[in-house]
């Protein structure tokens, strides 16, 4: 038995795991869920006191019994910025660092430098050219994120509407000077079209030296498949 805690991206909802979670407890885990902080000065170092806090108000604390099992730390998408950096502040150890259609920083890089450095733009432009979606297309939420998720978890998602992340998490630089010494793994959805996969493996191999773990599904890929993505988490664990 594992506990998973389940970092969510710039949507901030726990909610967005809602699907995933009934798989993970099928299959003899534990999991913790947190809504992120909204408040528009909270950076990298309040989204990680709020992870570390969820972990320990979930029971996984030093001495305890839980603490014994492991803990794996999932991060989705936005959440690559600030989940390492609660791997290092958690005050037991991590067994496993997942990361989930997720960005990479580097030391020193704002979440908002990311994407010129990285070259998302060009990347999601190419890849929507190649798919016939055109050149460059203006960014929908539901042709971006939804286009695999089902109808009725799409209303639901745009219908609770949800905040924008807070403006301090893309101008607060990345403060770890090195990735943290956490067995980690990163999954992509070999069909995102916000961060195709080629894209990301680029991405992975320079800046991680890892190689990607393609999954099916898009970038949201807890809501679009859910139980696949649960055989894929839990394929270190058992």
């Amino acid at each position: 038995m594992a506990t998973y805690t389940l970092v969510p991206g710039a949507d901030g909802r726990a909610w967005y795991w809602h699907r995933l979670v009934p798989e993970l407890r099928a299959r003899g885990h534990r999991v913790i869920t947190l809504d992120l902080p909204t408040e528009s000065d909270a950076g990298i170092d309040v989204m990680a006191e709020a992870i570390c806090g969820a972990v320990l108000d979930g029971g996984v604390r030093p001495g305890s019994a839980r603490a014994s099992e492991p803990l794996v730390l999932v991060a989705q998408s936005l959440a690559g910025f600030a989940t390492p950096v609660a791997c290092e502040r958690l005050p037991v150890p991590v067994a496993e660092l997942v990361l989930l259609n997720a960005m990479v920083p580097a030391p020193g890089e704002t979440a908002g430098q990311w994407w010129e450095n990285t070259g998302q733009p060009q990347a999601r432009s190419a890849y929507a050219a190649a798919q016939g979606r055109g050149e460059d297309p203006e960014f929908d939420l539901r042709e971006d994120f939804f286009h695999d998720v089902p109808p009725e978890v799409t209303q639901e998602a745009l219908t609770a509407g949800g905040s924008a992340p807070p403006a301090a998490l893309f101008e607060q630089p990345w403060p770890l000077l090195r990735w943290p010494d956490v067995p980690t793994r990163f999954l992509q959805g070999r069909d995102d079209r916000f961060f195709p996969l080629e894209f990301q493996r680029g991405v992975v191999r320079e800046r991680l030296g890892l190689e990607v773990e393609e999954i099916p599904g898009g970038h949201l890929a807890a809501l679009s498949r859910p139980r696949e993505l649960a055989d894929h988490l839990v394929r270190a664990t058992g």
